[in-house]
């Protein structure tokens, strides 16, 4: 195999995290059940649930992996945005981390995902949030960013607040079931202060927050989707 690139993505591991509140979504123990990551980047989650006992399949764009890609992980290249390639078998769990949103047509993948879905299995996906206070701010003011990362990324080609998201999943074939939220990155914002006190209570007090009113101050929703009706 070639060379594979640098990912962009990196993994968020703090516990307020979209990264960390989704490998949470998932059981604790794999116990040999298989999971699709949809759009694994560096396989750095793949690689944790495959530590934990997971069977894992990673999917992303030709070159989308970086070099050292974890050996614990069968990695499949695919243009996404034709939806997925042949897989064989179905999937207990699939997760979409931060991958919707950079999608030309996330309705053909969602589409393509129930099929690949094994009977009572789930869909857990990190999703971002376009009504978040400092997005409707930024826009209010009369700014739309093309920022590097987080809510104006400039690879980002669909805004949703909740509804939207709820209206796509519903098109597509599926029920969302559960609901958490993350709050905003402030370690990766701020990286020569991550770690540090300050920045651990202000992560923590974006989380709450998020908890508190989530239309408002979910940075990411992260939710547990299962088909609307099974085969």
């Amino acid at each position: 195999m070639a060379t594979l690139a640098a990912a962009p993505y990196q993994l968020k591991d703090s516990p307020y995290s979209s990264h960390s509140l989704l490998l949470d979504s998932l059981p604790p123990a794999g116990d040999g059940r298989r999971v699709l990551d949809v759009g694994c980047a560096g396989g750095y989650l793949g690689a944790i649930l495959a530590g934990r006992g997971y069977r894992v399949t990673g999917v992303d764009s030709p070159g989308a992996a970086r070099a050292g890609f974890p050996e614990s992980i069968e990695l499949l290249e695919a243009d996404l945005d034709l939806g997925l390639p042949r897989l064989a078998g179905r999937f207990d769990f699939v997760i979409c981390a931060d991958v919707l949103e950079h999608l030309r047509r996330p309705a053909l993948l969602l589409c393509d995902l129930r099929g690949v879905l094994a009977t009572g299995g789930r869909l857990a996906c990190s999703l971002p949030n376009s009504g978040h206070a400092y997005f409707r701010w930024k826009v209010l003011t009369g700014h739309f960013p093309a920022e590097d990362r987080g809510l104006f990324d400039r690879t980002h080609l669909h805004f949703y607040t909740w509804q939207g998201w709820l209206d796509l999943f519903h098109e597509c074939g599926f029920r969302i079931e559960t609901l958490r939220s993350s709050g905003v990155p402030i370690g990766l914002a701020l990286p020569k202060w991550e770690g540090s006190a300050a920045v651990r209570a202000l992560e923590r007090m974006s989380y709450e927050s998020a908890r508190w009113w989530k239309k408002m101050f979910a940075y990411q929703f992260i939710v547990m989707a299962a088909r609307e009706t099974e085969p």
